[in-house]
């Protein structure tokens, strides 16, 4: 283990303080940061950060915890960036971080946990389907009992067309395929991480990431807390089902070697079934003294063999791709603009904030 690795220093809860009261100085000096990426969400981003300014009342009321909150704007196309701007910082800290163009979602989490300023972290989407409200159970969870990564699941999927169900759970069932470290089933992006937690999750070095999975991986007491979506603040869903399928194929390739695995049983049971043609062809020939015509069983072997090869040469490319792109080491997103507003300690509404640009 390198030192790097080493983060027995840092605390995983408050658990402690809190059986003394919920409001230990531990707690308080560690604090909850709030990472918000969002991309075209210019139309509900204020009421959302309305819901986030008195939960972080609640939790200094409860806690005694100091909150900041990091909108990721990750390249928007509208007015989001110019209303994050403008967001008052009452009750909570803001910081506004721009990408230089859209990276995706999952560099807009790295960039927002590498921006966090507090210990632990909570990550949730800028949509209006991951209720605020839901918050002071995850912390509850991190805070009284001591749980390092708090995520949270959808109880159901009865809304959901039935193939969509069949692609989710085909898409667990292939990725969790002898992985040592399952991921949770349904699980999403809305968690929270512990300090020590948070600081496990900083230390890995992949470019490609998978969050659900990353988060999963660095272990720790885990709990899943389910919940209902709530509806969309405004607009509609911009991962169409094509999208979706390349976040699948994306997250197998980064994180499970699940699709290798699958091309090679694949060749074998090919294999299998070739050799087993051949003594087909071998019985008849000395049996019956009859051949097999050859052309149509010439062809559709060809074809067969010809299929399964390209098949297995497209899954072993898009793990070639993911090599060169961890030895290229490009970095995973560029900041355009970065602000900070920081919140009165004392009132915990300082409607004069200072701003600094980065």
């Amino acid at each position: 283990m390198t030192p790097s690795a080493d983060i027995s220093n840092l605390s995983g809860s408050s658990r402690a303080p809190a059986a003394q009261g919920l409001s230990g100085q531990t707690t308080s000096n560690q604090g909850l940061s709030i990472v918000v990426p969002v991309y075209n969400e210019a139309a509900g981003l204020a009421l959302l950060h309305e819901r986030l300014c008195a939960l972080a009342g609640t939790l200094r009321q409860t806690y005694g915890l100091a909150c900041e909150v990091v909108y990721v704007d990750d390249g928007s196309s509208d007015t989001t960036l110019s209303i994050a701007r403008g967001l008052p910082p009452a009750a909570l800290d803001v910081q506004v971080v721009s990408l230089s163009r859209n990276f995706g979602k999952e560099a807009a989490l790295m960039a927002g946990l590498d921006h966090a300023r507090r210990g632990a972290v909570l990550f949730m989407d800028g949509d209006g389907q991951h209720a605020p409200e839901l918050v002071e159970q995850l912390v509850k969870y991190w805070i009284v009992d001591g749980y390092d990564v708090v995520y949270t699941a959808k109880a159901h999927r009865d809304n959901e067309s039935a193939l969509r169900r069949l692609g989710v759970r085909t898409f667990y069932t292939l990725i969790n395929w002898g992985a040592r470290q399952k991921i949770p089933e349904d699980a999403g992006d809305f968690r929270l991480l512990s300090p020590r937690a948070a600081a496990a999750l900083r230390q890995l070095p992949e470019r490609n990431r998978f969050f659900k999975g990353l988060a999963t991986w660095i272990g720790f007491k885990q709990i899943r807390v389910d919940y209902e979506p709530e509806a969309r603040a405004h607009g509609v869903t911009t991962f169409s089902p094509g999208r979706l399928l390349g976040l699948s194929i994306e997250g197998l390739t980064s994180f499970s070697v699940a699709p290798l695995r699958a091309a090679s049983l694949l060749g074998l049971l090919l294999a299998f079934v070739a050799f087993l043609f051949g003594l087909s062809i071998l019985w008849e020939t000395v049996v019956s003294g009859k051949s097999v015509p050859g052309y149509p069983s010439l062809v559709v072997g060809l074809m067969t063999i010809g299929g399964v090869q390209l098949i297995m040469i497209g899954v072993v490319g898009e793990y070639i791709g993911k090599i060169l792109s961890e030895i290229k080491a490009r970095p995973i997103y560029f900041v355009a603009e970065h602000s900070v507003k920081n919140a009165d300690a004392s009132t915990a509404a300082d409607k004069t904030p200072q701003t600094a640009a980065e």
